[in-house]
């Protein structure tokens, strides 16, 4: 760790702060009224002008706080910082195709990575105000509760989340794996929003959460959050988490659900 960085403690209390009042703004830009500002990938891949203010307001709230640290957003990119070995990562709205129809399944999500490791990160649901932290080291928490995940252990009885890419090519293949899945597991949810998918599996509200093409802002906080709460969160056959696969899973169920997705070729395709 930086020797400059700051406890990830502080860096908490940092991002909880911002994230906060920046789930106030999403909110209430939702209650004003939103509309399709852009398309990203693709003509279904949506951007509203809220994404854009949100994340403007969390850049600007962490400029003067810590001027500093680099910056990662997935509306505005990558800025750099003066070499402090701070780097935030936020998506202004996880879940942004569920915000623009007022399903109230999507989060700011904003985590600070020192020297390259994610320390501390906070998911708070803009709807609901449910909200998710987490420290390296410092355990998981939700309302003052610790979080365990779940200690299920038999795979037919998991209840798996998942979600889909905005490419159609994409998403046929998903749906391929979805269906050989599906007939060794509980059940399969698909709700729309990554960070807080990881956050459900943090506190046994699902059993375990796969997805192919997670970007670092929809797995940064989350992915902390899931792995204090003792899910291990990797790629398949061996490599990290990252855009060709994130599986989070507890310890017993892992290799179980590990191996059927490797027979599924689930980080394969588009």
């Amino acid at each position: 760790m930086s020797r400059s960085a700051p406890a990830p403690t502080e860096l908490l209390e940092i991002a909880v702060d911002v994230a906060r009042e920046a789930a106030d703004t999403a909110y209430r830009m939702r209650a004003e009224g939103v509309s399709v500002a852009a398309t990203k990938s693709t003509v279904t891949d949506v951007v509203t002008a809220a994404d854009r203010a949100v994340e403007r307001q969390v850049l600007d709230a962490l400029a003067k706080l810590r001027p500093d640290d680099a910056v990662l957003g997935e509306e505005y990119g990558a800025g750099e910082g003066a070499g402090s070995g701070v780097r935030w990562i936020v998506d202004p709205i996880d879940g942004t195709v569920n915000y623009l129809y007022g399903i109230p399944y999507c989060a700011v999500s904003l985590a600070a990575e020192v020297d390259g490791e994610v320390v501390a990160g906070v998911v708070r649901n803009l709807y609901t105000g449910e909200e998710w932290t987490a420290t390296a080291g410092g355990g998981a928490w939700r309302d003052g509760r610790r979080l365990r995940c779940s200690t299920e252990t038999d795979l037919g009885q998991t209840l798996v989340a998942t979600g889909f890419g905005y490419d159609s090519a994409r998403r046929a293949h998903q749906a391929r794996v979805v269906a050989g899945l599906i007939p060794h597991v509980r059940d399969i949810r698909r709700q729309g929003a990554a960070s807080l998918d990881l956050c459900l599996a943090a506190e046994g509200r699902v059993d375990a959460y796969y997805e192919k093409g997670l970007a670092a802002w929809d797995l940064a906080a989350g992915g902390l959050v899931a792995a204090e709460a003792g899910l291990r969160v990797t790629g398949l056959g061996g490599r990290p988490a990252g855009p060709d696969l994130v599986i989070a899973a507890p310890p017993a169920l892992f290799a179980l659900l590990h191996d059927r997705l490797v027979a599924l070729d689930a980080s394969g395709g588009p």
